[in-house]
């Protein structure tokens, strides 16, 4: 099937279930295609081999999705993105094995953790400095409830003087990794029991980007260049960790890494998330086929020209470099575009395209958005459709009324 035919049919579908569950949704209406997000999910399983894949979170900021993905084969635990998120998710039910994913300087958040035994046994801190450790016990007076801890190391490739990947970590050689850990293991009241290396310049950069042959192929060795150098790097600090304390688990990669960081000897779990919705970003990898499963609607609400259509907002712009790629896409009906001089508008955008013509006022058109759980944040409610069928509408972690 072409992927114009696909669209228009995924068009109709979801026109379709909005027509039979109501006509008063409101707008952005949000919907997660099922039978794409299972289908995504087993093609990561494959893709992870034996490797466990820990639900990234960030990428979903549904709790029913998590809950979802943890069901189905080849998924264990939640890697969260704060500490506030992994407690609230773990007082639901969500899972008793969260990973947080960065540095947590919220004190009120630290403070329930170290006054709940079952939340500080199910919920590991990430660190990269002994000033993290600090502020946990600044918030307590006894350090009988021992904190689970990861090393968040640096996994960036380094060319000479230039650094290529995410800014985050401050550790990178084995010998400040094992200094690292040797304090922690000697620090009363913490327990180190894993190691996270996320290589972002791997996992979340297209490299086979239409009419981008040139830039696609250095990206792609700019890929294996990291993917070499970091198979030396994670071998010499699991060895240097080894020596200090058995480690749980070594956390690596994402949705477009997933084959070469399982192939790492040293690596013991991957993270992914946006590969289960697949947005805009994602659409352009040579390990994967997308297939889109989260959508927002939006009604036109004005025809300014016959050759125009015009819905009611649509300014969902993702985070990032700003560019025309962070900006969301017009999707189905297949052929329209955003205009340069307006883009994606807070309260309107306007559209062009062949289908434009044919657009009344009221229709709905379907966009993507670049990133993947950014949407959510956008609305209280994300409707799950299977086939022409609006199956249940979930809550998002806006809608439970929680800011992370």
């Amino acid at each position: 099937m072409s992927d114009f035919v696909a669209r228009n049919r995924l068009w109709a579908r979801l026109n379709t279930a909005v027509s039979r569950h109501s006509d008063h949704l409101s707008t952005p209406l949000v919907v997660v295609d099922l039978d794409a997000f299972d289908a995504n999910a087993a093609d990561l399983a494959r893709r992870a081999g034996d490797t466990p894949i820990r639900v990234a979170s960030k990428s979903l900021r549904v709790p029913a999705l998590i809950q979802r993905a943890l069901t189905l084969p080849g998924f264990r635990g939640v890697l969260a993105f704060t500490l506030r998120e992994a407690l609230v998710l773990h007082e639901l039910g969500v899972s008793d094995d969260i990973v947080v994913g960065y540095p947590s300087l919220d004190r009120g958040a630290l403070a329930d953790l170290v006054a709940s035994p079952s939340a500080a046994a199910a919920i590991t801190l990430m660190v990269d400095d002994l000033a993290h450790l600090d502020v946990v016990d600044s918030v307590r007076t006894s350090r009988a409830v021992q904190i689970r801890v990861a090393l968040d190391v640096d996994a960036g490739l380094r060319l000479g003087n230039q650094h290529v990947g995410p800014k985050r970590s401050p550790l990178y050689d084995p010998a400040a990794v094992g200094a690292l850990g040797r304090a922690v293991a000697a620090r009363e009241g913490f327990r180190l029991v894993g190691v996270m290396t996320y290589e972002g310049q791997v996992a979340g950069v297209p490299d086979d980007v239409p009419r981008q042959r040139a830039r696609s192929m250095v990206v792609r060795r700019l890929k294996q260049a990291s993917v070499t150098q970091l198979a030396v790097r994670r071998r010499e600090i699991a060895e240097a960790l080894a020596k200090i304390a058995e480690l749980e688990f070594f956390n690596a990669g994402g949705s477009g890494s997933i084959e070469s960081t399982v192939a790492d000897p040293a690596v013991t779990e991957v993270a992914a998330g946006s590969g289960l919705l697949v947005p805009g970003l994602f659409d352009h990898y040579q390990s994967f086929t997308p297939r889109p499963a989260a959508f927002f609607g939006l009604r036109v609400s004005r025809k300014p020209t016959p050759t125009l259509a015009t819905v009611h907002g649509g300014g969902l712009i993702a985070s990032g470099p700003v560019g025309d790629d962070r900006a969301p896409v017009p999707w189905a009906p297949p052929g329209l575009h955003l205009i340069g001089l307006e883009g994606a508008g807070e309260v309107q955008t306007p559209l062009t395209g062949h289908p434009a013509a044919m657009l009344s006022i009221g229709d709905l058109v379907w966009f993507r958005h670049a990133k993947s759980g950014e949407l959510f944040e956008h609305v209280n409610t994300a409707h799950l459709v299977r086939g022409e069928e609006i199956v249940e509408a979930v809550a998002t972690y806006r809608g439970l009324g929680h800011a992370f």
